[in-house]
């Protein structure tokens, strides 16, 4: 790369999972009041500005949900797992410690581990500016690595 190219990078594919039990403030209101804990719909929404939430089944892991959200992405970018280059997972509830959320959803999607990177960031409130800032940090910066092979539209 000559120094007036420039190198940059891009979100060409986006994807989400959404899991299907959604818990309304009145039913968890209902809940806790059989745990002895006293609170209301106003309360939450005053504090909150949560109505209702989604939680998953108790066999359902983040690399899961990230599997789901990963394949609509890889499906919207108009690509293949195999032309993925790196995984970036952000999650404060990762599956394990180790080895790496990433690394099981790259698993999970059959990418094979030559050349590729997968990393997992646990930064809670950060994580998305977190996570933004790193495929840049990885395929613009000038530096010896084998990224940037993207057929991605």
């Amino acid at each position: 790369m000559t120094p007036t190219q420039h190198r940059y990078t891009r979100i060409a594919g986006t994807g989400s999972h959404l899991p299907p039990r959604r818990v309304t403030n009145a039913e968890l209101v209902e809940e806790l009041a059989q745990r002895g804990i006293e609170t209301s719909h106003e309360w939450i929404v005053e504090r909150t500005g949560i109505h209702a939430r989604h939680f998953v089944a108790g066999d359902v892991c983040a690399s899961d949900m990230a599997a789901d959200a990963a394949r609509a992405a890889i499906a919207a970018a108009g690509c293949s797992a195999s032309d993925i280059d790196l995984i970036i997972v952000a999650t404060s509830t990762p599956d394990m410690v180790f080895p790496s959320t990433a690394c099981i959803l790259q698993h999970k999607l059959g990418i094979a581990p030559s050349c590729r990177q997968s990393a997992t960031s646990n930064r809670v409130c950060a994580l998305y500016l977190t996570i933004l800032s790193r495929p840049h940090d990885r395929w613009a910066r000038p530096r010896d690595n084998c990224f940037g092979r993207s057929k991605c539209r």
